[in-house]
């Protein structure tokens, strides 16, 4: 998973993730969210496959939204980290 390659929301993968896969990612994003103020309480998997897309029940994004943003939390913290750490070396 890349901040720079997202997931389509047709990925034909996702349709291969269960309910418990979807919860960790759930229970993840609000864990790397948390920091940004990115909550979302009432998050949970969705049962709905919409035209080939999975879905997250927080607004009904498909579940590569979801992995997405994920994705992009994990590169900036790398990066914020990552440059954090050079200018301490200077």
């Amino acid at each position: 998973m890349s901040a720079h390659h997202p997931i389509h929301p047709a990925d034909p993968a996702l349709l291969h993730l269960t309910g418990p896969q979807l919860a960790e990612l759930i229970i993840e994003l609000r864990t790397e969210g948390r920091e940004f103020g990115l909550l979302w309480p009432s998050t949970q998997t969705g049962e709905t496959n919409l035209s080939g897309r999975r879905l997250v029940n927080f607004g009904n994004v498909p579940a590569s939204t979801l992995i997405n943003l994920l994705a992009l939390l994990r590169e900036y913290k790398r990066n914020r980290d990552g440059d954090h750490h050079r200018c301490s070396d200077s």
